[in-house]
């Protein structure tokens, strides 16, 4: 019997599928990093991955985690910035301000956000793919609930084995108020 075990099997031992849909997932978020033009290994298209449909699928709700953990840890990162030092590193003024009140305030700010830093790099497994999540895709998600990502099916199967594909991509529309408003509406 199949109690308590959700999800896919995908053919693999369980760290094999950790594994996998981890790389797949930092795979996803390294798309958006800054290539050279023609350099090897570039994305067609950033924010994007073709796979099957039933990986996609596994993967999604991870990806959206850690998004949203980053979320969090931007939202930490900005209280944190009232109480940082305005000085240069190793200067009389900096070291004067980590040896008061501010800094004691500073870290207690910031913890949160070294925090959901840690959490993204346990989920990714990869340091480029947590600061790019950091620094560039998580901002853009700010003002979104959730729906970070969207799957496409594809037409066309798989050439060797049939399996059907789909594209596992980042949502780039901005959330309308005019879109939301007659769904609220319809619910009361």
């Amino acid at each position: 019997m199949r109690h308590r075990r959700k999800g896919r099997v995908l053919g693999r031992s369980p760290s094999h599928q950790r594994a996998m849909l981890r790389n797949l997932a930092s795979s996803l978020v390294l798309t958006e990093r800054e290539f050279e033009p023609g350099e090897v290994g570039a994305p067609k298209v950033a924010g994007r991955v073709v796979t099957t449909v039933a990986k996609a699928k596994e993967v999604r709700p991870l990806v959206e985690k850690c998004i949203t953990i980053a979320k969090r840890g931007l939202l930490a990162e900005k209280a944190a910035d009232e109480f940082s030092a305005t000085a240069d590193r190793d200067t009389a003024e900096w070291k004067k301000w980590r040896q008061g009140e501010q800094w004691q305030k500073w870290a207690q700010a910031m913890a949160p956000a070294v925090t959901s830093r840690r959490r993204v790099l346990q989920l990714l497994g990869d340091k480029q793919a947590t600061r790019i999540l950091f620094s560039t895709i998580a901002p853009r998600f700010t003002d979104r609930p959730g729906g970070y990502t969207r799957i496409l099916k594809l037409a066309m199967p798989r050439l060797g084995d049939a399996g059907p594909r789909a594209i596992l991509e980042f949502v780039n529309e901005p959330v309308s108020t005019a879109s939301v408003a007659p769904q609220l509406e319809s619910v009361s």
